[in-house]
């Protein structure tokens, strides 16, 4: 995996798990159906994924201003999907994918990851598209 700026943090499988309030077996599943990816990373590489990669539940919609719910569990961020699913069209590896998303990006003037966290969908697919 290529150096990128991110400072967040990466969670194992396990530690996904937990926070979504799911076992691991379900996060497998998520990671089979490209709801999220993984790498492996640290002294022990283990799959993990980043932690931005997941929104509070009340977040999911940016258009949505929903009041949080005490004791909800965070979901995956749902524009992630989708994207993925569009780098791995491009031929984008697991690990380019995060690669990509995690940099910054000159054209959109941030990380497309938090592109997407701010709602910004189809400027980050558009960008995306545009690598073809």
């Amino acid at each position: 995996m290529t150096d990128t700026t991110y400072t967040g943090e990466w969670l194992t499988l396990p530690a996904v798990a937990e926070l979504l309030g799911t076992d691991v077996a379900k996060v497998r599943g998520m990671l089979h159906d490209r709801v999220i990816v993984a790498v492996r990373r640290g002294e022990n590489p283990v799959k993990r994924v980043p932690a931005d990669f997941f929104v509070p539940r009340h977040l999911q919609n940016p258009a949505d201003r929903r009041t949080p719910v005490e004791g909800e569990h965070p979901v995956p961020l749902p524009s992630l999907q989708g994207t993925i699913a569009l780098l791995g069209d491009l031929r984008f590896d697991d690990e380019g994918i995060i690669d990509w998303l995690l940099a910054h990006n000159e054209e959109i003037g941030a990380s497309p990851l938090a592109a997407l966290r701010e709602g910004r969908k189809s400027e980050v697919r558009r960008v995306a598209q545009s690598m073809l």
